[in-house]
């Protein structure tokens, strides 16, 4: 947990205006928090006089011997009277000025203590990357080489070299023949490197004992010692040309030629850009900046995602459903949580789209959160189109000076829509005036690794709560903790009205509201597509019947007359497959052997990269790859046969049957590079495929209307899932998958392939039934105290020791049993117990949904873990696999 010495809830930060000023007495030190692994605590350093620093600033301070990152959490007029005053270190500089307002640090502070992590450790996922750095200790020849030096020299930087010695060392005929073996190896390494300049991590990996061989080298003045800082993130900065008098007569022709040029760009333009427009040189130019015409200056140059040039957009007219949901959403403007209910193609962009509008014009910001960076360019297209460059996409795909740079403009106050996946949620906009989470039900909002294990869905709530603005979730299939939350509130579903709740019906879509302490419940329904049409009618087609019948492919006879239509009427259609690469196994016929992953307990999947190349197996879970065998490795025997199908051996098998069909594939293994999400896409868009094959990605929220027809090539790997929320899962991807269909002037059309056709979610999908399938889901839940009737806590133990983690977490369970507040299942081994050679074990607790229970202090549950055993507490998990 994050402070044991001090109490969250009395932790006051200072006002702005109590910062330190030269000459006064009071405030004269600072707490903050390092960013240093295992450090959790407040640590306290001096304010130097030349510096003006408030609470929430970023600082560089020294410790120990490094030079790190640390956040200014609140001023002192007098230190701690255990710490003597000649002990407290200076701050050395700011790197960043002011970023945490008051509801920010709450919000902060909020998710440490429910995540039960160090608050450092939240302050690292909200801001961007490189923003907090870590120096490290260099070593360098002295001399010639390397005297240069780069990096500066903090606090307990001081470069440390010898006294002596050394000219009497290399006034020598042999000065090696004096060194020990390791000195002389570490001096070896450093003679080979151009700048003879390396880390001192590196030299300990590369020479053992190295630390030893340094110490002598630094004794007889051969090397020096010194401290690189921290590489932060920084303004990207270029020179520019700004005209700053007029053209004179004086001047001769081509001057003002060059100037002309200049004020037809209305007086300012990029130094490099001038140049080639102008084709003159850098020495032209200092001549007419010496005579006072032109000045060069350098100028800060955002680093943003560049999208393609779009046309203005400009609002639709909406159905009466739209009309009824946006009048509800536009009379909010204080906290509430607004369920979006919308079927698929329903129009809930266009009602976020309209929401937001009014919101710029009165100054305010509009955070958007979408579950999947594939997503964003579709989305943020369609906003750019409405709003221009009022909008800005942040996310992990982005370079870190694009988020450094997306980051800063949030903090200039000025009305803007930030567009992001998961991470988004801590964006720093001032003035929130609206929360919307796109596609709420999908699992990539919820982080399981490394910590925090937040769900942007929960923080978006605190956060809206604290802005006191409104929350809008937007689903076709809403998750059942968010219909029960607010979707059952509204549309009493269960238990009836409270006395607080209200019950209208606008003249397209109901809508219910339910007022309580805390917030007020807004169920709005979209129960129809845009212009009437009808959603897609669902095929289900039984494979055993199909393999009765001598059908031996992986497509149904239906679906093979299907995309044989597609091809002839030249309409587009996507095929859905749940995951990539070619078979999910490759075995032996002959002795049933199974290829494994020698690092993780599961079978290798083979790849297939291209016509010709070499024949790959591959782990999903630690990226271990191996050539494809040509015998058994258990028997020796030549017939090995891949089971399975994964995306690339569809598209074999499309290839092969369709031969003049044209695919697209999308999933994880063709979108790897910056950008290929849009490439494929507006391929897909300008109909250069007449299919587009993919995995989950194409279930969330795209708009492609030109699509008639969705394939799922095998449902019941979504269905088989050793996992309470399997059919939950299965039913919002189908559903979701299924809405892509139709969307368009051309009516839609879904087949679905599948070995359970009696299977409960399968009859759902077909009649599109969201009501049915939550009812009979949630009774099965509240059955087994599970979600959303009651909560739990998942510890995932692991480590390289299989004996070593049993043995931990039977202790911890053993520890955790005396309490009576909550119910304890485990501890039990991982479905998958070993991934990239480490052994994973769980222990899952249960409580009431009510609130968090009193947990047993965690730093003393982390104490019963040995160096070797890591632990990850898991609040409210989605995946317990």
């Amino acid at each position: 947990m994050y402070i044991n010495d001090i109490n969250l809830s009395r932790l006051v930060v200072s006002e702005p205006s109590e910062s330190y000023k030269s000459g006064e007495t009071v405030n004269r030190w600072v707490e903050v928090l390092v960013d240093c692994p295992g450090s959790t605590g407040l640590f306290t350093y001096r304010l130097p006089a030349q510096l003006e620093i408030k609470p929430g600033d970023i600082l560089s301070v020294p410790f120990g011997a490094q030079q790190l990152g640390a956040i200014a959490i609140r001023l002192l007029a007098q230190p701690n009277i255990d710490l003597p005053p000649e002990k407290i270190r200076e701050v050395e500089d700011i790197v960043s000025v002011g970023f945490f307002p008051s509801a920010y640090w709450e919000l902060l502070n909020r998710v440490a203590a429910y995540y039960y992590t160090p608050l450092i450790q939240v302050i690292r996922v909200a801001l961007p990357p490189g923003l907090l750095g870590r120096s490290q200790r260099r070593i360098r020849l002295v001399g010639g080489r390397g005297a240069g030096g780069q990096g500066g020299r903090g606090a307990e930087g001081q470069r440390s070299r010898g006294a002596g010695g050394s000219r009497y060392l290399l006034g020598s005929a042999d000065p090696l023949a004096f060194l020990t073996p390791t000195a002389r190896q570490v001096w070896e390494l450093l003679q080979g490197q151009p700048a003879g300049d390396y880390s001192f991590v590196y030299l300990q990996q590369k020479v053992k004992s190295a630390y030893r061989g340094i110490r002598e080298l630094l004794r007889f003045g051969l090397v020096e010692s010194y401290l690189e800082p921290p590489r932060l993130t920084r303004p990207k900065l270029q020179k520019a040309v700004t005209l700053t008098g007029t053209i004179d007569q004086e001047l001769t022709t081509r001057q003002r030629e060059i100037l002309e040029v200049l004020r037809r760009h209305s007086g300012e333009l990029w130094l490099n850009e001038f140049l080639q427009i102008c084709k003159t040189t850098t020495s032209t130019l200092k001549g007419l900046e010496e005579k006072g015409y032109i000045v060069i200056e350098e100028r800060e140059v955002l680093r943003t995602e560049q999208g393609p040039t779009l046309v203005g957009d400009s609002a639709k007219s909406l159905t009466t459903a739209q009309a009824s949901a946006l009048e509800t959403i536009q009379t909010l403007d204080e906290f509430a949580q607004v369920l979006l209910h919308g079927v698929t193609g329903s129009g809930k962009t266009e009602v976020y789209l309209q929401a937001i509008a009014p919101l710029l014009n009165q100054g305010k910001s509009a955070l958007v959160l979408v579950p999947e960076i594939g997503l964003t360019p579709q989305l943020t297209d369609r906003f750019r189109a409405r709003f221009g460059n009022k909008v800005s996409v942040y996310h992990s795909a982005l370079s870190d000076g694009e988020r450094y740079d997306t980051w800063r403009q949030m903090l200039t106050g000025e009305p803007q829509v930030v567009i992001g996946t998961r991470s988004a949620v801590f964006a720093p906009l001032p003035n929130l005036g609206l929360i919307i989470l796109d596609e709420e039900h999908d699992s990539s909002f919820k982080q399981d690794s490394p910590i925090p294990t937040y769900h942007a869905r929960t923080v978006a709530l605190w956060r809206a709560e604290l802005e006191n603005c409104p929350l809008v979730l937007g689903s076709a299939t809403p998750s059942l903790e968010t219909w029960v939350s607010v979707g059952s509130r509204g549309a009493g579903e269960r238990g009836g009205r409270g006395a607080g709740e209200q019950r209208g019906r606008g003249a397209g879509g109901e809508f219910v509201t339910h007022n309580s302490s805390l917030s007020t419940y807004h169920y709005l329904s979209l129960p129809e597509r845009i212009n009437s049409r009808p959603l897609p009618p669902v095929e289900i087609v039984d494979m055993r019947q199909e393999l009765q019948q001598g059908n031996r492919s992986i497509f149904s006879r239906s679906l093979q007359a299907a995309l044989q239509e597609l091809q002839e009427r030249k309409q587009q259609g996507i095929l859905f497959i749940h995951r990539r690469g070619h078979s999910t196994f490759v075995s032996c016929r002959s002795c049933g052997y199974v290829l494994e992953c020698p690092h993780c307990d599961v079978s290798l999947a083979y790849h297939h990269t291209e016509e010709k190349a070499p024949e790959l197996l591959r782990c999903h879970y630690c990226n271990y790859a191996r050539s494809h065998p040509k015998f058994c490795p258990d028997c020796s025997s030549p017939y090995l046969k891949f089971f399975g199908s994964g995306t690339q051996r569809v598209t074999q098998e499309l290839a092969r049957q369709f031969r003049d069909l044209k695919f697209i594939r999308f999933d994880s293994d063709t979108t790897r590079n910056k950008g290929s999400h849009r490439t494929l896409l507006t391929q897909f868009a300008n109909g250069e495929a007449h299919l587009l094959v993919g995995t989950q990605m194409l279930t969330k929220g795209l708009d492609l209307p030109q699509v008639t027809l969705v394939g799922v090539v095998a449902a019941d790997g979504l269905l088989n899932l050793s996992d309470y929320r399997a059919s939950e899962r299965a039913f919002q991807t189908l559903t979701q998958v299924a809405g892509r269909a139709g969307r368009g002037e051309d009516p839609g059309r879904v087949i679905v392939q599948t070995y359970t056709t009696e299977h409960q979610v399968i009859a759902a999908v077909r009649s599109h039934d969201y009501q049915s399938f939550s009812q009979a889901e949630l009774e099965q839940r509240q059955a087994l105290n599970y979600p959303p009737y009651g909560r739990l806590i998942l510890l995932r133990l692991s480590s390289l020791d299989p004996i070593q983690v049993q043995n931990t977490a039977q202790i911890i369970a053993t520890a955790l049993s005396t309490e009576e507040e909550f119910e304890i299942l485990g501890p039990a081994p991982a479905s998958i117990l070993r991934v990239a050679n480490r052994y994973r074990w769980q222990i899952l607790i249960k409580f009431a949904p009510d609130a968090l229970p009193r947990l047993p202090d965690w730093e003393e549950v982390r104490s019963l873990c040995p160096s070797s055993v890591s632990l990850t507490i898991d609040v409210d998990p989605l995946n317990i696999m």
